[in-house]
């Protein structure tokens, strides 16, 4: 007799949460909430978005709301009389614990008035099972002395990027507020020279296109080898961070850190690249250094050279930018060197799709614009003539997904690296490069011409105090790097097939 009184005791006592642990749940909350649904019509749009069938804990709960569900989706009645015909249907009746369970759902409910909070209580035990579930994985899985540490971190990322991502809820916003924040951007527009409502790109020609570059945009730089998307980037970020002492934060997935600088030092200094790597420089060359210096060490751009980066780690350390050095621009070199380690795909292709949408996904979370740079496919080099060597969307690498996401989309084109020296009207294209705004979400597209001056990796505005060269056939200064016909490549990249030709 005792050892029965024994064992109900060992029942009836909850578990110690200091010896055991319960899944998160509230079985009595997801009673009330089936029972809401089964007595207001309205109930089930209420909660639609919050709650499915896997967020019951209970097996026969989720038998009984996929049974409301169907019924709500095919726009039928739900009361007691139908869920119960439905369950018989679907097989499921006594699973859900027969009609004398579905009777005391519906009695012992009088109303549906508080369903949408007792539904996010819900939602959010069902969230932290998951958390559970995941952390139990990731748990075991560090135990495993076989298991690559990187690249269980990389699948963690990916793993829980994608439980935050199926968990997001995105409320309406009524019209009153965001109505307003327009108006204020208008009328900022309206009290600045030129009408810029976002970042000024220091070209004027291009801000006049833009209007500056615009919180929440995906902005997508592309262009072939040699024509100078990173010469362009970093002309951006020295207008941007340097000039205009706007905090940018600049993802280099190809170039060092140091590289990179150096780039910069050419880009600002107007000093080549060669001299700056072997040190070979006239004493006003050393004065120029010494006084430029100066204005670049405290610029608010901050470099992150983290090779093979995934979409994953970018949007932490984007966030932490954003947080702790208040960064208002993002620039990332280049798109195609990024992964999403930790999510299984079955192309590239998807990859760069999830790649894509992340990004215009981080740029509206951050509220900032966000420039990555682009590959586009070799197509274009078989192509003849002078529309033949000009980019198109469809030239972009993976295009489908970044075409889509992308607010704006440029191309940078330099036609004189494909011996093409004047253009459809006549103009001399020496020493010049296009940036051809190929697709623009909030305005016009079209060409900007602009001078590039290789020897210093830097794009400059045309009324800039710039002679170009010679249209007699030289071209001085025709690679990004700056080198001259036959030189050695300073930056240490190796020379492109044809570049004796030049």
């Amino acid at each position: 007799m005792a050892d029965n009184n024994t064992n109900k005791r060992h029942t009836s006592t909850p578990i110690n949460p200091q010896y055991g642990h319960l899944q998160p749940q509230a079985t009595d909350i997801e009673r009330l909430v089936l029972g809401a649904l089964m007595v207001d019509k309205d109930a089930f749009s209420m909660i639609s978005e919050m709650v499915h069938p896997e967020t019951f804990y209970e097996p026969r709960n989720q038998k009984i709301f996929q049974a409301i569900q169907t019924l709500s989706l095919a726009e039928k009645p739900v009361d007691i009389a139908t869920v119960t015909e439905q369950l018989k249907r679907d097989g499921n009746l006594e699973d859900a614990g027969g009609p004398i369970y579905l009777l005391e759902l519906n009695q012992n409910v009088a109303s549906s008035a508080h369903v949408e909070y007792h539904a996010k209580i819900l939602a959010q035990k069902f969230l932290a099972r998951q958390l559970i579930q995941y952390a139990s994985k990731l748990e075991t899985q560090a135990y495993d002395e076989t298991v690559d540490v990187d690249e269980l971190m990389q699948e963690a990322e990916g793993s829980l990027f994608e439980l935050s991502q199926r968990n997001m809820k995105q409320d309406y916003t009524q019209i009153g507020p965001v109505l307003k924040s327009a108006v204020d951007i208008l009328q900022k527009a309206y009290e600045t020279a030129g009408g810029l409502t976002g970042i000024s790109t220091g070209y004027t020609d291009l801000d006049d296109k833009t209007s500056g570059w615009q919180d929440s945009d995906l902005v997508i730089i592309a262009g072939r080898p040699a024509m100078g998307k990173t010469a362009f980037a970093l002309s951006l970020a020295k207008n941007i961070a340097i000039d205009q002492n706007i905090p940018v934060g600049f993802f280099s997935l190809e170039m060092s850190d140091v590289q990179l600088v150096n780039r910069l030092i050419a880009n600002v200094c107007e000093i080549s690249g060669k001299k700056i790597l072997n040190g070979q420089m006239s004493p006003d060359e050393w004065d120029r250094l010494d006084k430029n210096l100066r204005n670049m060490e405290d610029a608010p751009l901050f470099i992150d050279d983290t090779p093979g980066l995934s979409i994953f780690e970018l949007r932490t350390k984007a966030r932490r930018l954003v947080r702790e050095k208040k960064v208002k621009i993002i620039m990332i070199d280049y798109l195609q060197l990024m992964n999403a380690n930790g999510v299984r795909f079955g192309s590239r292709q998807e990859e760069v799709s999830t790649i894509s949408r992340s990004l215009k996904g981080l740029a509206k979370e951050l509220n900032i614009p966000i420039l990555a740079l682009s590959q586009l496919n070799r197509g274009l080099e078989g192509r003849e003539g002078l529309e033949g060597k000009r980019p198109q969307l469809s030239d972009l690498r993976e295009s489908g997904a970044i075409e889509q996401d992308a607010d704006m989309v440029c191309f940078v084109h330099r036609p004189e690296y494909y011996r093409i020296f004047n253009d459809e009207k006549g103009n001399d294209l020496h020493g010049k490069a296009q940036i051809i705004i190929a697709k623009h979400r909030k305005g016009a597209t079209g060409d900007v011409l602009l001078n590039f001056r290789g020897e210093f990796t830097r794009f400059e505005n045309p009324n800039d105090n710039y002679i170009p060269p010679s249209s007699s056939g030289e071209i001085l200064g025709s690679r990004m790097n700056g080198s001259a016909p036959g030189d050695f490549d300073p930056m240490g990249l190796p020379p492109l097939p044809g570049d004796n030709v030049f």
